[in-house]
């Protein structure tokens, strides 16, 4: 590259320069603090992922229930007690 100055480079350079950093960062990719992690990741058993998956509804099931529950409180006993207290 005969210069460093942005304005001066020709697109091919800019080009390289930005390929240049990206195969860096590729290259790097698996020395952070979390690549041991994910070295050490395997798939799990079909019993684990049947786990996964039961506890993962049970908890959505909860989360909706909660849900429904808050709704159907702001829409019939809330209004009601807000009118008791005005009243």
């Amino acid at each position: 590259m005969a210069s460093h100055d942005s304005s001066n480079r020709s697109f091919e350079e800019k080009v390289q320069v930005r390929q240049d950093q990206f195969e860096t960062w590729v290259r790097s990719f698996g020395k952070g603090s979390w690549a041991r992690i994910i070295r050490m990741a395997r798939k799990p058993t079909k019993m684990e992922f049947r786990q996964t998956i039961v506890v993962c509804g049970i908890g959505m099931f909860i989360l909706g229930f909660v849900g429904f529950v808050m709704l159907w409180l702001m829409d019939t006993e809330l209004p009601k007690f807000f009118a008791w207290i005005v009243s």
